[in-house]
C-alpha cells in the first residue's frame, strides 16, 4: 500500500457483546476512571499505568488517538459494552507495518470486568478485522513472560507461540531485565 491513509475501513465494529471502536473526545473521563480502577492490575505490565494522568491529559490523548487512527498510524480501540456503552478495556492494532501488512494487538481489561471472556472476544474480533478488513498477513501479540493471563488470552485466541525474546527489555517498575513471549497468527497460504 503506497499510502494507507487512502484505505477506507470502519471506525467501529461489533462482536457478540462488544462495540470495538476508535477513541472519541467524550471517552476521556470514563477511560481515566477505568484506568484508575484497574491501576493495581495494570501497573506491572503497562508502563502507561504506573501513574494515572489527569483528565486533561486523557482529553488530549483521545484526540491524538483519533487523529492517529484516521491517519492509519495507530489503531487504538475502546472496548465498550453493547448494552450500555461502558468502557471495559482497551485494545487496538499497533506497531503497524503497512508494507506487509502486519499489526500487533495490545489489550487490557477493566478490573471489574476481568475474567468474563471480554478480552478473548475482543482479540478474536480484532484479529478477524485485521485479516478480513485490513488484509493483514501477520498479527502478533507480545507479552512479558510473567504475564500469564495475557499469554492465556493469546493461546485461547489461537495464536501460536513463536518464541521468547530473552532479556529484551527493562522492566518499567523494577529496572530488571525481562523476557517477552511472541505469539502470532499468519494468513493461511
Amino acid at each position: 500500500m503506497d499510502n494507507p491513509i487512502l484505505l477506507d475501513f470502519p471506525y467501529s465494529f461489533e462482536t457478540e457483546r462488544l462495540i470495538i471502536r476508535g477513541p472519541l473526545p467524550d471517552d476521556a473521563a470514563p477511560l481515566r476512571q477505568a484506568v484508575v480502577e484497574s491501576q493495581p492490575e495494570l501497573k506491572p505490565w503497562m508502563p502507561w499505568a504506573v501513574e494515572v494522568p489527569t483528565e486533561e491529559w486523557y482529553r488530549v490523548r483521545v484526540r491524538e488517538g483519533r487523529l492517529k487512527f484516521l491517519a492509519r498510524e495507530d489503531l487504538w480501540m475502546m472496548l465498550t459494552l453493547k448494552e450500555d456503552g461502558q468502557i471495559i478495556g482497551g485494545s487496538g492494532l499497533h506497531r503497524i507495518d503497512w508494507s506487509i501488512p502486519k499489526f500487533e494487538i495490545g489489550y487490557w481489561a477493566r478490573t471489574s470486568h476481568a475474567g468474563r471472556g471480554y478480552i478473548t472476544e475482543a482479540v478474536n474480533g480484532i484479529t478477524r478485522f485485521a485479516f478480513e478488513t485490513l488484509g493483514a498477513q501477520r498479527v502478533e501479540i507480545r507479552c512479558d513472560v510473567k504475564n500469564e493471563r495475557s499469554a492465556a488470552v493469546a493461546r485461547r485466541a489461537g495464536f501460536a507461540h513463536e518464541g521468547t525474546l530473552r532479556h529484551d527489555a527493562r522492566d518499567h517498575v523494577t529496572g530488571g531485565l525481562r523476557d517477552t513471549h511472541i505469539f502470532a497468527q499468519v494468513r493461511a497460504d
